[in-house]
């Protein structure tokens, strides 16, 4: 399907035109046919020579409803340009024509109309010099008359031919349907309009509504008036909405393929039109069927962030179109260049925001995404337009190749730093990492560990340092004649400071698991509680706390803590009476 929307100025006979060429009336209220002027935008439809079906939007002439006029031009492919020959260039011919441009239609027809009340060739002239220097520069041009009819077979053709000459479109991409009307049928609820320019939608599916983001279903579908079950690009359609309140869906929105799109309101763009230092703080950004007001901050010669009054589910590529209301002129066109900018809060970011700005010319491209952000999860790329063609390093994060090497040589450096700065501990741990890396995500941290580094207990050290650090292991040698002899007698604090074992030190010791710590910070060797099973086993069962006590020689300070762990591993099980006997599968028989 062939989709245009109409552009010129009032009363030159756009819905005059599309009436002759479809046999439709596009003016759909009262009000709009007793005053012969089209106050809101009009769809209509014919079969061209071809088979090929053109459906219209046909759009308001009057400065007054320009507005109107950018929703219904905003998300078509194509535009018909009207000039009438006996008036020739006006006003609204040229804001129109500024619109289109702005929003880089370059696919459309030049058509003069009124033929039959004068000389066509002046007017057409004029028209051709104005569109010279626009996006429509190179359209076809027709004379017509849609009184006698001259002209509308070859109007017919020149559609045609515009038709073969469109890009294809993408049925395979996510929907993204601008909403330019939205109304209730009886017995059937609400029901939105659009021009579907891409993806596929079908009776049944799920949505989402970009104002609210609330999921809604399709109930019914028609393209053309024509009931349907499935709709492909390019086509005029219209969405029954199951269960939706009429005024939850306005024109501007937009129902949008689930987690393909996210609302923003800071984009960045390139601007094409009026200085960027000459525009006013506020303005009206056009884009699909929304007009959001818009505070302007310039950054470059032709680049300036735009906070959007609502978010809007842009991509970037985007056109779009800035509009001061208070001087009814367009300001100029914009290409949005990134819907995920960075904050600038430092002296100079806005600078240097700029210099990075126009190296960009629009095009969503994976591998410059990466080498500006570094890092980036893949789903945040996907919602902005950016086809994402690399795997993940970890989870959804996707790594600028470069920017990850040096991560990983930072973790290392980062890691032999903290290790020659404390060296009692075993490693550095993965959130302070994170931190000293500026890392979003521990995952990360953890997917950067590399030959020789190591990841243990949730900490990175290199995998070739000691198990313990020296001075520990040297304090630990001293205490192991005092274990040898009684594996069970822990050394009291006097002992242990006299070795060289602090509190930091011991911290060390168990956690590289050269010590155990039981409660009452009763230090033993990580083999006694096994050890101390295999005594117990020899006693006979069940036996006091006072047997045991005897038995692995030590004091009650060490015995109370040792069957305790010994109870909680299931080594042993605690009676009634206090007594207690090893459990079997640990029972040894004398």
């Amino acid at each position: 399907m062939l989709v245009v929307a109409t552009a010129g100025h009032v009363d030159h006979g756009k819905s005059t035109l599309v009436r002759a060429l479809t046999g439709m009336e596009p003016d759909r209220w009262a009000e709009e046919r007793r005053r012969g002027m089209t106050i809101d935008l009009g769809f209509a439809w014919t079969q061209l020579p071809s088979g090929r079906t053109v459906a219209f939007v046909d759009v308001p002439g009057h400065e007054r409803f320009v507005p109107n006029m950018l929703a219904g031009v905003g998300p078509v492919p194509a535009a018909v340009v009207v000039v009438a020959a006996d008036e020739g260039w006006m006003p609204q011919s040229a804001e129109h024509l500024a619109a289109l441009d702005a929003l880089g239609v370059a696919y459309g027809l030049l058509v003069v109309t009124r033929a039959d009340l004068a000389d066509p060739r002046p007017a057409l002239q004029r028209a051709r010099a104005e569109l010279a220097a626009t996006s429509l520069a190179a359209v076809e041009a027709v004379a017509v008359s849609a009184v006698t009819g001259a002209g509308l077979p070859e109007l017919r053709a020149a559609l045609d031919r515009l038709a073969a000459r469109l890009p294809a479109p993408t049925p395979e991409a996510p929907v993204r349907l601008w909403v330019d009307r939205s109304f209730t049928v009886r017995g059937s609820g609400t029901v939105v309009t659009g021009t579907l320019g891409a993806g596929r939608l079908r009776v049944g599916d799920e949505l989402a509504l970009a104002g609210t983001g609330e999921p809604v279903r399709v109930r019914g579908l028609h393209r053309l008036g024509v009931a349907c079950d499935e709709v492909g690009p390019v086509a005029r359609v219209a969405v029954n909405l199951r269960a939706l309140a009429r005024d939850r869906v306005a024109r501007g929105d937009a129902l949008l393929t689930p987690g393909r799109f996210r609302g923003t309101d800071l984009v960045d763009v390139r601007l094409v039109g009026d200085p960027v230092a000459d525009l006013p703080a506020t303005l009206t950004l056009h884009v699909g069927a929304a007009a959001v007001p818009v505070r302007v901050r310039p950054l470059g010669g032709d680049t300036a962030r735009l906070r959007l009054g609502r978010p809007l589910p842009l991509l970037v590529g985007d056109r779009a179109l800035l509009r001061d209301p208070g001087r009814h002129r367009v300001a100029g066109g914009v290409t949005v260049l990134d819907v995920l900018p960075p904050a600038l809060r430092r002296r100079g970011a806005g600078a240097a925001r700029a210099a990075v700005l126009a190296t960009l010319d629009g095009r969503p491209e994976m591998a410059g995404e990466l080498r500006r952000r570094g890092l980036v999860r893949a789903a945040d790329l996907l919602r902005a337009g950016v086809p994402v063609t690399a795997a993940p390093v970890v989870g959804d994060w996707l790594a600028d190749p470069e920017h990850w090497r040096r991560l990983g040589d930072r973790l290392a450096d980062v890691v032999a730093r903290h290790a020659r700065e404390h060296p009692l501990e075993p490693g550095v741990p993965v959130e302070v990492l994170r931190q000293a890396l500026d890392l979003p995500d521990r995952a990360l941290v953890e997917a950067l560990v590399r030959p020789p580094l190591r990841l243990v207990a949730g900490r990175v050290a290199a995998a070739g340092s000691p198990p313990l650090p020296e001075p520990v292991a040297r304090a630990l040698a001293l205490v192991g004649a005092d274990y040898a002899a009684h594996p069970f007698r822990a050394p009291d604090a006097d002992r242990l400071t006299a070795v060289g074992l602090g509190a930091r030190e011991i911290g060390a010791a168990v956690r590289a698991g050269a010590l155990l710590r039981l409660t009452g910070n009763v230090l033993l060797l990580p083999g006694a509680p096994r050890q101390a099973v295999r005594v117990l086993a020899e006693l006979p069962q069940p036996f006091t706390l006072s047997a045991a006590r005897q038995a692995l020689d030590t004091t009650r300070r060490v015995a109370v803590p040792l069957l305790e762990l010994l109870d909680r591993q299931g080594m042993t099980r605690r009676l009634p009476d206090d007594a207690r006997v090893v459990v079997g599968g640990f029972l040894v028989s004398g």
